[in-house]
């Protein structure tokens, strides 16, 4: 990774995109420090303490939203656009019809996207205002609320437009090095406090680095499955239009070995934590003991987190991925795979190997995410970025990384003349 760097940095115009990018996130990191006016942030912090949707949000966002800046609500209402939109490509004709148009079609996906994202942006931020840390603003009135909720608001399209700026300009996906930058905020402050607590005594240093070699074993296991696929093998016939001969040629179909990719882990996260924070909020022993049961760490809670992500998995899997679309086309130009017929044959081949790799992806995803959540019950430690971010962290690293690499290859070919 440091030779791929040391030599994207030779290259002028490579050099240009990482430092722009390098330049927005410390943007980023500016306006995740400048509070929201008008608002008591004492208040809010205490709706951060044990582990609840709060906490999750607040590790995505890099501390933004526990200390309310400009910045609190993040990347997370276009996130929540584009998948919404995803899930409706498969339900409204239009939506499917404009994501086959090519670049034109996802222009104005793209549109919709940022339109949705400013609607869910003014929801969340008046329901954050006017109900959650409505106890936090200092001098309740519409004139501060409205402030408040256009300030929220604002800087999540300014985000959305950082994001798209990085991606054009810059290095990597731009919404991905958002949520990256927000999550490794943390890191630096993390460590101090891991050698703080070893320095008094008060955790151990073999936990420690036992710790650390399992982490490090995670990410491995990361890399292994972002980058393991299923090669299934496509051979086209040869065919004649007019006087030219088509096809004859061999290619294959890369399925990945997760193909959902870190989403079933944050909507599982999401799901349980919400018995756990609605059961907080009201003072009576039943609901005391539901936030028990729900707590992280317990049997319960450990159980259906595996299954909600399992679950999670196929279902996103089942949207993203059509067998009988892939078959059909394939029957459509020629294209087969040894062994098999085309048409229904293919279509239910590739649909039982997609099933088996969603299962096999599904239950790394299950082990990377509990590991943390069972070294923190087992030795003490809390993991700065927890089994999500890991995931989140790597997944954007590798994928930068191979637009770096892109990049190098497009520029290391020699032309005709010199």
């Amino acid at each position: 990774m440091l030779e791929t760097l040391r030599n994207a940095w030779r290259i002028k115009e490579l050099r240009q995109r990482i430092t722009f990018t390098a330049l927005m996130l410390i943007v980023f990191r500016l306006g995740s420090h400048i509070p929201v006016p008008g608002v008591n942030t004492a208040v809010i912090a205490q709706f951060f303490q044990g582990d609840n949707i709060f906490g999750l949000v607040n590790v995505l966002s890099g501390g933004a939203v526990q200390n309310y800046t400009v910045f609190a609500m993040g990347i997370f209402p276009y996130i929540q656009a584009s998948i919404i939109i995803q899930l409706l490509t498969a339900v409204i004709p239009k939506f499917e019809e404009w994501s086959k148009e090519g670049p034109e079609g996802q222009k104005k996906m793209q549109q919709i996207m940022r339109y949705g994202a400013v609607v869910l942006a003014v929801i969340q931020a008046t329901g954050m205002t006017l109900g959650l840390f409505r106890g936090a603003v200092l001098n309740p009135g519409p004139f501060s609320y409205i402030t408040i909720i256009l300030t929220l608001v604002a800087g999540t399209a300014f985000l959305m437009w950082l994001g798209e700026l990085i991606t054009e300009k810059g290095i990597g996906n731009g919404i991905s090095i958002i949520i990256f930058a927000g999550i490794v905020a943390d890191f630096g402050p993390g460590v101090t406090r891991i050698y703080s607590l070893t320095r008094a005594g008060e955790m151990n240093i073999f936990a420690v680095l036992v710790s650390i070699v399992i982490i490090l074993a995670l990410i491995l296991g990361i890399v292994a499955i972002e980058e393991g696929q299923r090669r299934i093998p496509v051979q086209y016939a040869k065919r004649v239009v007019g006087r030219k001969m088509y096809g004859g040629q061999s290619t294959h179909i890369p399925l990945k070995v997760n193909q959902s990719g870190v989403i079933p882990v944050i909507f599982a996260s999401t799901l349980l934590m919400l018995p756990g924070t609605i059961a907080g909020f009201i003072d009576h022993p039943v609901a005391q003991s539901i936030a028990e049961v729900f707590a992280v760490g317990t049997p319960v809670h450990t159980v259906l987190y595996v299954l909600l992500i399992l679950f999670f998995a196929y279902f996103y899997t089942a949207i993203q991925f059509d067998a009988h679309k892939i078959a059909g086309d394939m029957k459509k130009y020629g294209g087969f795979i040894p062994g098999l017929r085309p048409g229904r044959p293919t279509a239910e081949y590739l649909a039982r190997v997609s099933n088996r790799l969603t299962l096999s992806g599904a239950i790394a995803l299950a082990v990377i995410s509990v590991v943390p959540i069972l070294l923190r019950t087992i030795f003490g430690i809390d993991i700065i970025f927890g089994g999500t971010g890991l995931i989140i962290v790597v997944g954007v690293v590798l994928e930068t990384l191979k637009q770096i690499e892109s990049h190098m290859l497009m520029r290391s070919y020699q032309g005709f003349m010199k």
